[in-house]
């Protein structure tokens, strides 16, 4: 009797029943990793059943029985698999450890093999294939989710032969393990350099805030001094201010080769290997390259528009970039004198001083002015200004790390929209960089509920210290602004279907809503919600809003042609026709050297750590950045002319763009919006770049 009560009180893993906390938020406290290899293998085998049900069915295929498998008996019966993936891969970016590493490089063919399965089910494929060929009248909604279904299993290898599916497994299954190699050799070896200074004299020039952060690390990590690391909010005040050149190098030159040395975290190879295997997946498929397949699929359609965009930009902005190098070189020259050679490890210390010089004003300037407590209450602000919506923290809310917020979110009418997570700092286990996630999507349920988001935003802003709060740059604000602005993309969804819904647009589309935001951060009216300094309470001056105003295009268009210069060399890789063999480094600097205006050096290198294009989404994709910018400028001119928080505006974006996702062609959503289609003329003017002819 005693076995039988202590087989009734067993655990049950929290991924096989309904989550018992508020809005049903995931029960992070409740998870052991033990828990995920079961959900993910009990998952893969409710797929199979759920599929094997749905081509064993005897009646016709319809859109109903086939596509969005309505089934009576499902109630509770939840996508498993959906659920712990979610889970399990966002917690690999923000707080993962040596044991979720082991287990990813496990189930990643495991989960790769499963979706291959999936896709190249030629059963299955003939059920889809019958309904995309013959179905009833569908809504526009219905019609792109059966398009899309069509079009994953053709574009996964459907119309293959077995020997074709077989070998198109194989190259997918490789690719996905090189991937997350990639990314995994990647954090090891920026996690793993840290520059450990203990002479004071070698902080000359880093501000407070720098040498504050850099002893907290050191501490952290059982050393005496002050450590700096390759995280972004380390590594970029030390090349702004730090007076010492050598250190400063030292700095550059580690950040610039990473995953280039002679040890197992060399990204070389896996980078080739990768490019190749994208380009024989796209050949498998009909397509002359790797950009053919992706391009099909995006808002630019083909390589040649994309060269189109980059080619224009290095037209408008090229003559400004070279302008503005020469004069970060006079300045440099003013201060160290006629001989002296600028290097890529001076560009930021330099320019810095220029923008000092013309400006008088620097990003340590504003952070008294960029409280992180007062930026979260402005931005939730300036969605309540736009939008009508609320956010009120809620502590019952479980999350995975002491860090991380959680606020219930609700709309103009007083009802709940979703949940939002924010996790600011950087940390142990924790990806550099910024993003937005999900822990749960949009759709209808079958009981007609409209199932309402979780998302997450994950950044690395500046910490806080002992005796001062966090006090971010002017850049970590647009940061936090761009990553709002995904998040709102996935709190307003509101379309049936959860693969339509929120950010899953194509992906030129999807830095419009992001990009947009980014536009406020440099708005007197905006800032003056917020912005007070956290000591005297002072609101920000207007004369140095005015010189923000006035700096916002510094350095422009050098920025824009960094940005092009990646662009060109992701469309470098993936409109290869032939293998790619050869000096990896030695393409990089060929394939982005019409854009680049600094000089550059043999042995330092992007592509093996340009996680966006190797291990991201955005192969044969990066260009949509500026894409999106040309979109941002254009949409957000609308919002200069009515007024920055005029409400019928806002709700207009909100309701042709912000709810409906991936449900129309993105141009039709953007011109019901604007009335027409986007010219690159915005962005020209917002950056004072003068249209060439």
């Amino acid at each position: 009797m005693n076995e039988n009560i202590k087989e009734s009180k067993k655990r049950i893993n929290p991924f096989f029943e309904p989550y018992k906390t508020p809005h049903e938020t995931v029960p992070f406290d409740k998870i052991r990793l033990e828990d995920y290899e079961e959900a993910f293998m009990e998952g893969i085998k409710r797929d199979d059943e759920q599929i094997e049900k749905t081509i064993n069915n005897p009646a016709e295929p319809t859109f109903d029985n086939t596509i969005i498998n309505v089934d009576d008996d499902k109630d509770g019966y939840y996508d498993l698999l959906s659920r712990v993936s979610t889970v399990f891969f966002n917690l690999l970016s923000a707080e993962t450890n040596q044991e979720m590493d082991d287990l990813a490089q496990k189930i990643q063919p495991i989960l790769t093999k499963h979706a291959n399965d999936v896709r190249l089910n030629k059963k299955l494929f003939e059920r889809i294939k019958a309904v995309h060929d013959n179905h009833r009248e569908l809504t526009p909604e219905e019609q792109m989710l059966l398009d899309n279904c069509y079009d994953g299993f053709v574009r996964s290898g459907a119309l293959l032969d077995d020997e074709g599916k077989e070998k198109l497994r194989k190259l997918t299954e490789e690719a996905s393990m090189l991937s997350l190699t990639f990314s995994q050799n990647l954090l090891k070896e920026n996690k793993a350099f840290a520059l450990d200074i203990t002479d004071e004299k070698d902080l000359d020039g880093l501000p407070d805030t720098a040498r504050e952060a850099a002893a907290v690390t050191a501490k952290e990590n059982g050393k005496e001094g002050w450590s700096f690391t390759l995280d972004f909010p380390s590594y970029s005040p030390f090349m702004t201010y730090a007076k010492n050149r050598e250190l400063r190098k030292l700095m550059y030159m580690a950040r610039n080769t990473v995953c280039t040395h002679d040890n197992k975290e060399n990204n070389i190879e896996i980078c080739k290997k990768i490019v190749n295997l994208r380009r024989e997946i796209a050949q498998l498929l009909g397509y002359n390259t790797y950009a053919d397949y992706v391009l099909k699929n995006r808002m630019a359609s083909n390589a040649k528009n994309v060269y189109k965009l980059l080619d224009d930009l290095i037209d408008a902005y090229m003559p400004t970039a070279k302008e503005e190098v020469k004069d970060i070189e006079k300045m440099a020259k003013e201060m160290e004198g006629e001989n002296f050679t600028l290097e890529p490890w001076d560009f930021s210390y330099y320019s810095h001083k220029l923008q000092m010089k013309l400006y008088n004003l620097d990003a340590e300037m504003l952070r008294p002015y960029f409280e992180l407590s007062k930026v979260i209450k402005g931005v939730f602000g300036l969605a309540n200004r736009l939008y009508g919506i609320t956010f009120k923290e809620n502590k019952d809310i479980p999350v995975y790390h002491p860090d991380v917020k959680a606020y219930e979110v609700f709309d103009k009418d007083g009802s709940y929209l979703a949940v939002f997570y924010a996790d600011f700092h950087p940390r142990k286990g924790k990806q550099g960089g910024a993003w937005m996630t999900e822990y749960q999507g949009q759709w209808i349920d079958k009981k007609g509920e409209n199932v309402r988001p979780h998302v997450s935003v994950v950044m690395n802003l500046t910490k806080p210290t002992e005796d001062k709060p966090a006090l971010l740059t002017l850049g970590e604000v647009e940061t936090f602004l761009h990553e709002f602005g995904h998040s709102l993309h996935g709190m307003f969804a509101n379309t049936r279907f959860e693969s339509l819904s929120g950010t899953n647009v194509w992906w030129d589309f999807v830095e419009l809503p992001s990009q947009f935001m980014e536009n406020y951060a440099v708005e007197k009216e905006f800032l003056r919600t917020f912005a007070f300094h956290y000591k005297t309470g002072e609101p920000i001056p207007d004369e140095l809003i005015d010189r923000i105003v006035k700096s916002r295009n510094f350095m422009v268009a050098y920025g824009c042609m960094r940005q092009v210069s990646f662009g060109l060399l992701d469309m470098a890789y993936y409109t290869k026709k032939e293998p790619f063999e050869g000096d990896l480094i030695k393409f990089e600097k060929k394939a982005w050297e019409r854009a680049m205006v600094l000089k550059q050096l043999p042995n330092t290198c992007m592509t093996v750590q340009f996680s966006h294009i190797m291990a991201g989404g955005y192969a044969a994709g990066y260009y949509s950045y500026k894409w999106a910018e040309v979109l941002d400028a254009d949409a957000f001119s609308v919002f200069k002319k009515n007024g920055i928080f005029n409400q019928q505006t806002a709700q207009s974006f909100r309701d042709n763009i912000l709810s409906k996702g991936g449900t129309e062609h993105p141009m039709t959503l953007y011109k019901r919006f604007r009335g027409s289609e986007p010219t690159i003329d915005a962005l020209l003017e917002r950056n004072g770049i003068k249209k060439t002819v």
